[in-house]
């Protein structure tokens, strides 16, 4: 499983890094070609806002899968291992109804795009069914990784695995991220 995890995680970093270079690279052009050609390619921005919406989407599992959402942990260390636990089983569940809610609201705007018939008002008149649907794809992806990991905190808080659920699921220590980058630094 961690393996698919991983593999999820650098096909994921490797399609942010082409997109957004992608993008960065096109908005160039388009500034330059403005400036000096007096040639607009119309619709930079639509794209980037389409680019953004995907990415972004992506990037909640990437920081799920990650632990890397923010959580205030100021006094989470302190707490008894027990009722560290039960929060970090709370804030798993909190996090899989949140995604529930997001691809809720997605497929109501989806069903919306479709019924309308809708399309961007910009030049490119884009048909907004095919950007909001890589979109809404991204929020299922992230609902399915917080389901599993909702289902995995049940399955070892139900279990006793204490110890474990709270290596899994707590927010990373300082102690953990240094080390994560030394390892990073020596791998490179």
């Amino acid at each position: 499983m961690r393996r698919l995890v991983d593999g999820f995680s650098n096909a994921t970093v490797v399609a942010f890094g082409l997109a957004m270079t992608g993008f960065a690279l096109l908005v160039a052009f388009e500034t330059v070609s403005r400036k000096f050609l007096n040639v607009s390619l119309q619709g930079v921005d639509e794209l980037g806002g389409y680019v953004l919406a995907v990415t972004s989407s992506l990037a909640f599992t990437l920081a799920l899968v990650d632990r890397a959402h923010i959580r205030i942990d100021l006094f989470h260390l302190k707490l008894p291992r027990g009722l560290r636990a039960a929060l970090n089983w709370l804030s798993a569940a909190m996090v899989a109804a949140f995604a529930g809610l997001l691809v809720y609201v997605g497929l109501i705007v989806v069903r919306e795009t479709i019924d309308f018939g809708s399309t961007a008002p910009t030049p490119w008149a884009t048909p907004l069914i095919w950007p909001q649907s890589l979109w809404l794809a991204a929020l299922v992806i992230f609902l399915l990784f917080a389901l599993g990991s909702f289902v995995a905190a049940t399955r070892l808080l139900a279990t006793g695995r204490i110890g474990e659920l709270d290596q899994k699921l707590s927010p990373k220590a300082a102690e953990e991220e240094i080390e994560e980058e030394l390892a990073d630094l020596r791998r490179r």
